[in-house]
């Protein structure tokens, strides 16, 4: 299954420019999703990403990517 990812275009502490190739090769078989998540509250303090349905915030983009790291699926080998 792949990983689910999703991110706001809006958030004043990460830059999709650097972050989206961070989370690519993090992930390379993430559906990364850009848009609006209505947590504007958070989004103003913290830089933050979903992932897998879960919310990660982070003071900043780096740290938010090692936090985000923790939740990444790995693939399932084929037999």
């Amino acid at each position: 299954m792949a990983n689910d990812i999703r991110v706001c275009d809006e958030c004043n502490h990460i830059r999709l420019k650097t972050i989206l190739p961070k989370l690519e090769k993090l992930a390379p078989d993430a559906e990364i999703k850009i848009g609006c998540k209505s947590y504007c509250g958070p989004c103003a303090k913290r830089a933050f990403v979903f992932i897998n349905g879960r919310y990660v915030s982070a003071p900043t983009e780096d740290e938010v990517l090692e936090k985000v790291a923790k939740f990444v699926k790995k693939p399932s080998a084929q037999a």
